[in-house]
């Protein structure tokens, strides 16, 4: 066996890094992250609708809700957009898509957040399954959330 450098040589399973979120994307959600109430909710409203494949976007409104169902519809289509994104980027089911790589937080925070309203809602199969898939896709990840 030879020592060819073009033969690449992997530990474990692959990783997957979403690429970076539109600049403008970006700016309205710390915009409309130092508002307080309906006025974040709002804000966090225009920024999705202006960049609907935002996933942050959405993890971020899905925390902004007015109640849990609308917290879970929100967290949903995050997740979603989330797993296509993924996709697209190359992921295939299975490896890590770690909290460490800043893109990767948006899809993250969606899947924490659909966890946290399938529990509200009684959705506890779920839960545990979103809680496990956290833990799969970062094994860093505690019950108590995302490392830091």
């Amino acid at each position: 066996m030879t020592n060819d450098p073009s033969v690449p040589l992997t530990t474990g399973p692959p990783e997957t890094v979403l690429p970076p979120a539109p600049p403008a994307a970006v700016a309205g959600l710390a915009e409309a992250m130092g508002l307080d109430g309906d006025a974040r909710r709002e804000a966090l409203a225009r920024v999705v609708a202006a960049h609907p494949q935002f996933i942050d976007g959405w993890a971020r409104l899905a925390g902004a809700a007015r109640d849990d169902v609308e917290a879970y519809a929100y967290a949903r289509v995050g997740y979603h957009r989330g797993l296509d994104a993924l996709r697209g980027s190359g992921w295939r089911g299975s490896g890590y898509v770690r909290w460490a790589q800043e893109t990767n937080r948006g899809f993250l925070r969606a899947l924490d957040a659909l966890r946290a309203a399938s529990g509200a809602i009684g959705e506890s199969a779920e839960e545990q399954r979103c809680a496990l898939f956290l833990r799969q896709l970062d094994p860093a990840w505690s019950q108590s959330g995302p490392p830091d």
